[in-house]
């Protein structure tokens, strides 16, 4: 599309009433992001209330219309998506404003290939709209969904505002209380969390200011001029409330802690201002209450137990029933779990082992999803595995011809193996002459442990008895017997390419290269979903622009690398790090790598520098390697945090004209051999290094401060 043209979707599709709009952009750094915002307006072009606005702080609507599902990696970089239920906008609102906002002095105009895309219920793209006019703005208005009649159409807008989030949502009437504080815990709200130790607290506002508050304008936005406005707070990410002591006889996972503030920075700061709309949620405790057991012999009485599994196939019954049961009864998370898919909000029901007819032999799908809204129903067929254990595709061929036949809407597939674009883990042909069309869909059990666990660790959910089974749940799938590990396998290939690598035998073109890079994909996204989790922060694979958009592309250089030197490399972005974390794995020398390249401060002196940043790194391991990094091509100092401690000054380089422009910071570990998740395993060896890594070392280090960019003409 182009900007002001506009389309109806049910043109575009059959399956409209459900749609998906993603906001995307890739960076040349791999840190450059923005955060997405949605605006529902009346005839007059303002919002309700202040419920009417969706950002960071109010992700989903009471009534299910809208859901901010956050950021997805992509072939094209990222990409946040949002769930629209349009048969569930009430019919007082008019026009549906999709934008999103940079902060602290941060421009669209440092990121790459911004666009929007639309995806109907089924997954089908419908529709993309580039922004290549983005400049010195820091808010932009991608488009805007309406009514006409009985029919939603799509405008591409573009708009660009220079004043930010503020400007944008003032515009359109949104009044955002200074003044409203953190609601207090009382004793009542904790009497109401229940036995089960849950806890309310109020939602968090972001760091560092969430927009401010200010009447409306007149005009319309998108019709109107560019809004020029100065003194605009910045928006940032929220952080994670600290929860109160209440008793839980279970106990939880060990929390990650957050990075620490930079030390120029207050201790306690004002809360910053959110909608009066902001609602109490229910999280668990972060640390379990002394167990009120003899000794550690005795174990907690569990809903889901796991002993009793034997085979493969109990644990994909037992799995599946589970998993549909606390989705059925925590509307929440089912919500969180199948907006993705196109599913509308509604009353959820799920089944187990259904009989359906196919043919001389019927088949019994592991599950079915039915939602019902307005009297319309929504059905997906559910097949699972468990334990490692692939997809069959004769098996995922027959529940898409059955839901084709029955006019279902997906198949949704569930195992521990994680998809990719451009990359499908089952080979299925789709009758392109049906006028029904069925979606395929998937699901990894590390996905759905990252969702569960960003609910009832930091975002919350309604009240105590859904955080609890929330709890039961995820203990279930991390249980060791429970074969709901993830992804656990680096596949056939991974021996011989390892064996190849050694004895330099493997050559360019080895398709077995490629599948190594593929699971190396995999394996890294499951990373970022397991450190998300546990961080309440959004953890994703950087992709940066020069390597391409194409997924299989850059799968093939990736692989031709390893080729060439035996090495398997990735980045991760961690929201409020001051830099991306890269992770190498050398199968040549059987070690893993991870490290991080911190920016040299705009002010004081080198030796301050250092000292400041050994003092940071008091706690972190002796075996840290710290590198100097200068704008010479003979690289700068480097030594063991153990030898630098006491002598910071050894990091300055012997040339004092040499401008220090960094310090990198990275730990060894050495690389398991086994392509499973055993304890030596390679995939377990991972993960412990990443985690290792972002505890003893990230967590130390100031939070990431945005570089303002100098200061241009504003759009007119």
């Amino acid at each position: 599309m182009v900007k002001g043209q506009n389309v109806a979707l049910a043109s575009l599709s059959e399956n409209a009433g459900s749609v998906m709009v993603g906001l995307g952009w890739s960076s040349p750094t791999g840190e450059g992001d923005a955060d997405v915002s949605v605006l529902l307006l009346n005839a007059d072009g303002k919002v309700r209330s202040d419920a009417d606005f969706y950002f960071y702080n109010n992700l989903v609507a009471a009534d299910g219309s809208v859901q901010l599902l956050g950021k997805v990696p992509t072939e094209d970089g990222e990409e946040d998506r949002i769930s629209f239920d349009l048969t569930a906008v009430p019919a007082d609102v008019d026009r549906i404003v999709v934008a999103a906002s940079r902060y602290r002095g941060a421009r669209f105009g440092e990121l790459d290939d911004v666009r929007v895309t639309l995806a109907d219920g089924g997954g089908e793209s419908l529709l993309r709209f580039a922004i290549d006019d983005a400049d010195t703005v820091s808010a932009i208005i991608f488009g805007e969904l309406y009514r006409r009649g009985e029919e939603w159409k799509f405008r591409a807008v573009g708009q660009g505002y220079a004043s930010g989030l503020a400007g944008l949502a003032a515009d359109f009437g949104v009044d955002i209380d200074d003044a409203d504080a953190e609601e207090p815990v009382t004793a009542a709200d904790e009497a109401a969390a229940g036995e089960g130790g849950a806890v309310v607290v109020g939602a968090a506002a972001g760091e560092g200011g969430a927009v401010v508050g200010a009447g409306a304008d007149e005009g319309d936005a998108v019709e109107g001029a560019v809004a020029a406005g100065q003194g605009v707070a910045p928006a940032a990410a929220p952080v994670a409330p600290e929860a109160s002591a209440a008793p839980v006889p279970q106990p939880v996972l060990e929390a990650v802690p957050a990075p620490r503030r930079p030390v120029d920075e207050p201790a306690a700061e004002k809360a910053a201002a959110r909608p009066r709309t902001a609602k109490k949620k229910v999280t668990l405790p972060r640390k379990a209450a002394k167990t009120l057991a003899e000794n550690d012999s005795w174990k907690p009485a569990r809903l889901f137990p796991v002993s009793a599994l034997k085979s493969d196939r109990d644990r994909e019954m037992r799995a599946t029933s589970v998993l549909l049961s606390v989705m059925a009864q925590v509307p929440e998370f089912g919500r969180r779990l199948t907006a993705a898919f196109g599913a509308p909000a509604g009353r959820m029901e799920t089944f187990t082992e259904v009989s359906l007819p196919h043919g001389d032999t019927p088949r019994r799908p592991d599950g079915v999803i039915r939602v019902e809204r307005a009297g319309k129903l929504w059905t997906a067929l559910v097949e699972t595995k468990t334990n490692g254990n692939a997809l069959k595709a004769d098996q995922v061929q027959a529940y898409m011809d059955i839901a084709a036949r029955r006019g279902y809407e997906a198949v949704i597939t569930l195992s521990n193996d994680v998809a990719l674009e451009g990359s499908p883990l089952v080979d299925v042909k789709i009758d392109k002459r049906r006028k029904h069309k069925v979606a395929l869909w998937h699901l990894s059990w590390a996905e759905v442990a990252h969702q569960a666990q960003m609910l009832i660790r930091h975002e919350g959910v309604g009240n105590g008895a859904h955080a609890w089974l929330l709890h039961e749940l995820l203990h279930y799938l991390q249980h060791e017997n429970s074969g709901c590990h993830g992804f656990q396998n680096m596949g056939p290939a991974w021996v011989p390419v390892r064996n190849g690598i050694d004895d330099e035998t493997l050559c360019q073109g080895d398709p077995r290269a490629l599948e190594v890079v593929e699971s190396w994909e995999r394996l890294v996204r499951q990373v970022c979903l397991r450190l998300g989790g546990e961080l309440g922060q959004k953890v994703l694979p950087v992709q940066r622009s020069r390597r391409g958009t194409d997924p299989q592309v850059r799968r093939g250089l990736l692989a031709d690398q390893l080729c060439t030197d035996g090495r398997l490399q990735a980045e991760l972005r961690i929201e409020g790090t001051p830099g991306v974390l890269a992770l190498t794995a050398d199968l040549r020398t059987g070690k893993l790598r991870t490290s991080i390249e911190i920016p040299a401060p705009e002010q004081g002196y080198p030796l301050s520098w250092a000292k400041r940043l050994v003092r940071q790194l008091a706690e972190a391991p002796a075996d840290l390697h710290v590198e100097t990094l200068v704008d010479s091509e003979t690289g700068g100092p480097r030594g063991t945090l153990e030898r630098l401690r006491p002598e910071p000054g050894d990091l300055l380089p012997k040339d004092s004209g040499v401008r220090i422009t960094g310090f990198r910071l990275s730990l060894l570990k050495g690389m398991g051999s086994g392509r499973g998740s055993a304890e030596t395993g390679f995939i377990r060896s991972v993960d412990d290094a990443v985690q290792r890594f972002y505890t003893s070392v990230v967590v130390h280090l100031d939070r990431a401060v945005p570089r303002r960019t100098a200061a241009k003409e504003p759009v007119g």
